[in-house]
Order: C-alpha cells, then sequence, then structure tokens
C-alpha cells in the first residue's frame, strides 16, 4: 500500500479498553462505488496517494490501514435526546476505523464511519446510510470549513448498492458509507454512560485520555476533570459562535452529538439561514424548537451542564460551577470575533467590536425576509461600503435602518483587503447550501445518477473556501 511519509499511524482508544468500545465489522456490500474522496484531507494523514481501488478497500471494504486499529471499534455512549435520557445509545451504525496523526500540527484525528452496517448498538436499525445522507453531510462539511466553523470533514462517500427503507424520504432509496475526519469521537455522552453506571474510575480513565491525547497542556492540573471541562467549555463556545455567524442550525443538538474537543460532526437534518430568523428549526421533529437557530446557546450550554454532571463524581462541584459559568462571557467574545472575522475587518476594542456585531444584526432584523444571511457578509466583507452599495442589493443597503451599521463598519480597518482581488468576488451572488439547492442538485442524481450538479456545488465551495481564508481546523 502506497502510503507517504506523511502516514503516522497512532491508534489510542483501543487501549481504554472493553468498556468503551466493542469489536466489529463493516457490512459487506453489494457495490462499492466511489462517489468521492477527499483528497486535500487524505493529504494531511498520508492517505492521498491510495488508488482508487485501493481507496475502495480501506473505506468501502474496510481492509485495515497499516498499524492501525484491528477490528474497528463501535463506542459506547448514552446521551440525552431532545432532554431525555437514553441509555440504550452507542455507535449503531459506525465505528472508528483508525487513528493518526495530522501532518504539520500532530493532532491525533479518527476515522469514524457512517452507515458501515449493524453493531451490538443498533437495536432496531439497519445500520446503513442513505446516499442522500452522504451527500447531504458531505456538502455541510465543505461548507462549514468555508466559513471557519470548527467541523469534521467528509473523507469518503461509497454507494453500496443496497434499496433502503425509509420512513421519511422516498423509498426505496440508495445506500452508502460515509467516512470522516474528527479530531475525535468521544462524546458527552461517553462520560454520561459511566455515570449513571456509577463508575467513576471509568471516567477518571476517560478525562486521562482524553487530556493526554487532546488537552495535553492540562496534565499538570489540580483538579483534572475540572479543568478539562474549563477547556471543552471554551471550545464549544467558539463552537457555538462559529454556527451562529454561519447561519447553521444543527438540528440535533443531543450530548451524543457533541464531543470533547469542540468540532462539530454528525449531520442530519441541518439547515443553513436563508435569512435571519431566531426561531428557525432544522429538524421536522422538532415542534417545540428546542434546537431552533437563536436557542442554540441555550442548548450547547445545557449539554455542558450535563458533561459536568457526569464529572461531578470525580471532582469538586465548585470547580465544575466555576468552569460552566465562563461559558458565558466566552461565548459573547466568541460570537463578537467570529462576526468580525465574517466582516472581514480588523478588531478595534471589545466595546467597538461588539457595538459593530449588534449593528449588524439590527441590520438583519431590517432586512427581514428580503436579505439572505450568506449575501450580506458577501456584500460587506472588508468593510467595502462602495461594493456593497454597488451590488443587487445596494437599494436596501441604503435605508435608513442600515446607517448605523454603515457608520460603524466604516471606522474599522479591512483585514488582509487582498482577499477581495480573487475572482470570488466578482460575482454577483456567493455561494449558499439552502435546502432547496441541495434538493435540486440531489434530483439528477436520483433520477439518472447525474453528479454535475454535485460537482460543482463543491468546486464553487472550495472556490468560496480559498477566497473567505478563514481560520483553518482547530483554530
Amino acid at each position: 500500500m502506497p502510503v507517504s511519509p506523511a502516514y503516522r499511524p497512532d491508534p489510542q482508544f483501543p487501549d481504554l479498553g472493553a468498556e468503551f468500545g466493542d469489536p466489529v465489522r463493516a457490512e459487506v456490500f453489494p457495490k462499492t462505488i466511489l462517489r468521492f474522496r477527499n483528497d486535500r484531507a487524505a493529504a494531511s494523514v498520508g492517505l492521498d496517494t491510495l488508488t482508487d481501488d485501493e481507496w475502495i478497500a480501506h473505506f468501502g471494504r474496510f481492509e485495515p490501514l497499516p498499524g492501525n486499529i484491528d477490528p474497528p471499534l463501535a463506542q459506547r455512549y448514552h446521551g440525552h435526546q431532545f432532554r431525555v435520557y437514553n441509555p440504550e445509545l452507542g455507535d449503531g451504525r459506525g465505528f472508528t476505523f483508525a487513528q493518526l496523526r495530522e501532518a504539520g500540527t500532530g493532532r491525533l484525528l479518527d476515522l469514524g464511519t457512517k452507515g458501515s452496517g449493524r453493531t451490538p448498538w443498533s437495536r432496531t436499525a439497519d445500520g446503513r446510510l442513505t446516499l442522500k445522507g452522504g451527500v447531504r453531510e458531505v456538502l455541510a462539511t465543505a461548507m462549514l470549513e468555508a466559513l471557519g466553523v470548527p467541523t469534521s470533514r467528509s473523507f469518503s462517500l461509497i454507494e453500496t448498492g443496497e434499496d433502503l427503507e425509509r420512513g421519511d424520504e422516498p423509498s426505496p432509496t440508495r445506500s452508502a458509507v460515509l467516512v470522516r475526519l474528527s479530531h475525535g469521537h468521544i462524546r458527552f455522552g461517553s462520560f454520561q454512560r459511566h455515570a449513571f453506571f456509577e463508575r467513576p474510575d471509568r471516567i477518571t480513565a476517560l478525562v486521562d485520555h482524553v487530556i493526554a491525547n487532546y488537552y495535553p497542556e492540562l496534565e499538570g492540573a489540580n483538579d483534572r476533570p475540572a479543568a478539562l471541562l474549563q477547556a471543552v467549555v471554551a471550545r464549544n463556545a467558539r463552537l457555538t459562535a462559529r454556527w451562529m455567524a454561519a447561519g447553521f442550525v444543527h438540528g440535533v443538538l443531543n450530548t451524543d452529538n457533541m464531543n470533547l474537543t469542540g468540532e462539530s460532526f454528525d449531520y442530519g437534518p441541518y439547515r443553513f439561514l436563508p435569512h435571519n430568523d431566531p426561531n428557525f428549526t432544522a429538524a421536522y421533529f422538532d415542534h417545540a424548537g428546542l434546537y431552533a437557530f437563536g436557542r442554540q446557546p441555550e442548548a450547547v450550554f445545557w449539554n455542558l451542564q450535563q458533561l459536568a454532571g457526569a464529572l461531578s463524581l470525580v471532582s469538586e462541584t465548585e470547580a465544575l460551577v466555576e468552569a460552566l459559568n465562563g461559558f458565558g462571557t466566552a461565548y459573547r467574545g466568541e460570537l463578537t470575533a467570529a462576526m468580525r472575522m465574517r466582516l472581514g475587518v480588523q478588531a478595534r476594542g471589545a466595546e467597538e467590536d461588539a457595538a459593530l456585531v449588534q449593528a449588524a444584526f439590527r441590520a438583519f432584523a431590517e432586512g427581514g425576509e428580503r436579505l439572505r444571511w450568506e449575501p450580506f457578509f458577501f456584500d460587506w466583507f472588508c468593510g467595502g461600503e462602495a461594493r456593497a452599495l454597488a451590488g443587487p442589493r445596494g437599494d436596501l443597503y441604503a435605508l435608513d435602518g442600515f446607517a448605523e451599521f454603515r457608520r460603524l463598519l466604516a471606522g474599522f480597518t479591512a483585514d488582509r483587503p487582498e482577499r477581495l482581488d480573487d475572482p470570488y468576488f466578482a460575482r454577483a451572488e456567493p455561494e449558499e447550501l439552502l435546502v432547496a439547492q441541495i434538493e435540486a442538485l440531489w434530483a439528477p442524481i436520483a433520477e439518472r445518477d447525474d453528479w454535475s450538479g454535485f460537482e460543482a456545488k463543491l468546486a464553487g465551495i472550495e472556490a468560496a473556501r480559498r477566497a473567505w481564508g478563514l481560520p483553518a481546523q482547530g483554530t
């Protein structure tokens, strides 16, 4: 197998032992048709040199990677789902396939699957993934990465040749197996499981594992669980703020869908905002709007409280409460930074930056449904008033309701204004990923196996990623 010198296997999760994961095998699929491979991500872990046949062998048939996890492990965890505790969770259609070090950073990364077949935690489900679900996740991760959101990266998508029955979409529908590259799959619910069974020894083992592999700077902390919670609070404050600045609605913010590294993953009924709407929901089954756009900070904080509850078996309550109390301040600071990043301007100071962000949200309110979320940032990037007023929404921006935003933004200095020289910013409209657009590119795939729209959308998102020049993963 022609792995590159950048390939550095480092399987750590198996060392936790049998109480944390179950050995499993992938299903043998009728077909393995490669639909997407992320060579940029693959290069970061030394796997870009694989031929397509070798790629399919490892990510369609799951032949082990050299020196890596064998057999794969389905992780055990519990979790709150829409705030109802569920002790019957775990990896029901996926597993941890490999762990590797990232070239340049040395970060430990996981290759995990979705749709690879049944596991001991599948219950009555079939362990499969629809091809449409895989397409949607590839698009979500590409768009979020372009917008500076810490996210898993879709690594591989292979169609598997089965007809699946689903109650919430036309059936039978095509099947696929997805592989994602992530900075860890240890969930809040991983800790909850062992708290449920009143096993502080296993919680301590998880704390030690997470610190050793993801937060080595905490090795010398006096109260390691509280120090870990404080770091996780900070990471998730950043994640939530980046979601909000991206106009992204995850849709299913359960505790088993949040991890210790503060990285977004597992995209089901997500949506990107068409326009600013705090009550906008992504999941059709979220009737109460629990995970609506404007309630995402509240949802994340509630989940952090559940993590703290699990850690209370091995830490002092006062220290955990202090760590939790830092979320609000951290989130406000991260939201200000994320919005300023999206507007492409340099910091002026806490008060001035916060005032600009508040004015931006008031401008969104003024624009209402006439102002789409993504075009606002595209039009005003690097503080370009002349460009914004000359564009297709110039008449809207000239209204009195935008005067405060225009005035405040004019006082900021553009950050790397040379980015506006990219051809992307000569376009009239930016790349968006609205649900109607996803449906439009899925239709020709479903009807005549035409992938040109999907490929064109990915190429457009990649052009946007390069043009925006927003922070890379993990920053």
